[in-house]
């Protein structure tokens, strides 16, 4: 009976979220998806016209080579933070978890803004270069500065289930490693690594997700080649007001954005995670 009526409550307090989540996020999809089959009239025109468009393939390759590129990034830098951060006792990893959530801190529209001052090509790091008596290098309106402001904003999705994953780890593990004369980087690449695939996998898939619906950063920081598909969303609807196409390419993003959600929940679930 107690049972029954906790599952009541816990009903009732779902209910509130569930007509949010009608409302703000079902609805709106519905009513995109009927308007990319026409409206007035079904038709799969708009999908059949946009795989036969050469610029929506290619914002849909450069999608997919930044978000790679900048879920790679995000690893190579979360992965030793990470580390660091499971070794650290409980006592000061708190502390330093603060600084792993201060790019959350500023919207990512201000971030976009602020890396102009510091990668321009009067910037920080330019003007830092040429104190040195360097070169002055080329940072924003390019591949670089989309990759750097994706990738400051990523690191922290990679850090946490990576951290989560390293925290469960067993510490004899390494212990009886080093015992029987393993060394740091043998027992990191044999112990740690294979164990900590399944978070860094969740981490990755996350970028990913979070990479391809990306419109800020590459709109500020990118150049003409670096167009993304929300970048060519924003395009049909302001621009050229073809809202059937660009509903059809939201259609298409968010399917494939679902698969990519789906993936990290079957790594969630199998690697213990939840």
């Amino acid at each position: 009976m107690a049972l029954q009526l906790s599952r009541r409550e816990l009903t009732v307090y779902l209910l509130p979220v569930a007509a949010l989540m009608v409302f703000a996020l079902i609805a709106p999809l519905l009513m995109i998806f009927w308007r990319s089959l026409g409206e007035t009239s079904v038709s799969l025109d708009a999908y059949i016209d946009l795989f036969k468009s050469r610029l929506f393939l290619r914002a849909s390759l450069t999608s997919f080579e930044i978000s790679i590129s900048s879920a790679i990034v995000s690893t190579i830098f979360a992965y030793p933070i990470a580390l660091h951060l499971s070794r650290l006792s409980d006592k000061w990893r708190p502390i330093f978890l603060i600084f792993v959530l201060l790019p959350f801190w500023t919207s990512i529209l201000v971030k976009s803004y602020s890396f102009i001052v510091v990668l321009g090509d009067s910037g920080l790091v330019n003007n830092a270069l040429v104190e040195f008596g360097l070169p002055k290098v080329p940072m924003i309106f390019n591949r670089i500065g989309v990759l750097v402001g994706m990738s400051s904003f990523q690191i922290p999705f990679v850090v946490f289930p990576l951290l989560s994953n390293l925290l469960a780890q067993d510490p004899n593990l390494r212990r009886m490693a080093a015992v029987m004369g393993a060394a740091d980087v043998r027992i990191f690449w044999q112990i740690t690594l294979p164990l900590s695939l399944p978070g860094l996998l969740a981490g990755v898939v996350m970028c990913l997700v979070m990479a391809m619906g990306s419109f800020v950063t590459p709109a500020l920081l990118g150049g003409r080649q670096d167009m993304m598909v929300a970048n060519l969303i924003d395009f049909y609807t302001r621009e050229a007001l073809d809202w059937a196409s660009a509903s059809a390419i939201a259609v298409v993003l968010f399917a494939v954005s679902a698969t990519m959600l789906w993936v990290l929940s079957r790594v969630r679930r199998d690697s213990g995670l939840i």
